[in-house]
């Protein structure tokens, strides 16, 4: 346990499990934080993800420098997180300060530069969000509204909203899924089961392919009982 305090040196095994140590450590607090800070860095998760960097950083760095500060500290922030996320959820006020609301940055195909510079961002990056999206004209756009997380969602005028089948008084059949029931030249036996066939069903199937199974990259089951085939290439 030399490695977990402060040394004069260190060796190269001790650096390695001080490396071990550290990334376990924060791959642990991650979890605990939950997939909202991975998912969506916004103000309170990229403040966290910058400063939990930092700390396990230095004693990686730095042989005179113990682990466990490091990890007193992570497991502290960790708390403090855990706590603001609470009380985001019970507070209105709380949270509406640290996450404000949506505003708009396009209405009605026209661009509120008060929005921009709400946003802090220039015309060129709005222009370049829309054009990911496919949108030629700011003109085409009914609403445009910068989120909490830095994000910017379209949403266009109804003149220039493609077609749907609804608009088409077609009937389409409800989405469904194609489940996996062979995955890297192995049965899915879980979603073979889930699609209501057997190993015999899948077997005969494949065998008017004249490829056996464990040649078999992917294979997908439909709602109309379709196997579909992806072969190593």
């Amino acid at each position: 346990m030399d490695f977990f305090y402060g040394q004069e040196s260190l060796t190269a095994i001790q650096w390695i499990l001080r490396a071990i140590v550290s990334f376990g450590f924060l791959l642990l607090a991650t979890k605990v934080m939950g997939r909202r800070s991975i998912s969506q860095l916004r103000l309170i998760d990229f403040t966290i993800a910058l400063v939990l960097g930092n700390i396990l950083a230095h004693p990686l760095s730095d042989e005179g420098l113990g682990l466990e500060g490091s990890l007193i500290t992570t497991a502290v922030l960790t708390i403090l997180y855990l706590t603001i996320v609470l009380l985001s959820l019970k507070s209105n006020t709380f949270r509406k300060w640290l996450e404000p609301n949506p505003f708009p940055l396009i209405k009605n195909g026209e661009i509120k530069y008060k929005g921009l510079r709400k946003a802090r961002i220039t015309l060129d990056h709005l222009l370049s969000e829309a054009r990911k999206v496919s949108i030629e004209e700011i003109d085409q756009v009914a609403l445009a509204i910068w989120e909490p997380d830095g994000t910017i969602s379209f949403f266009m005028s109804p003149q220039f909203q493609p077609l749907t089948p609804s608009d088409m008084k077609m009937v389409k059949n409800p989405f469904c899924l194609p489940l996996t029931v062979i995955k890297n030249g192995k049965v899915e036996c879980k979603f073979l089961k889930q699609a209501g066939k057997d190993i015999t069903w899948l077997e005969n199937k494949v065998k008017t392919l004249n490829v056996p199974i464990h040649d078999i990259l992917l294979a997908t089951i439909d709602s109309n009982e379709e196997l579909k085939v992806y072969l190593y290439k």
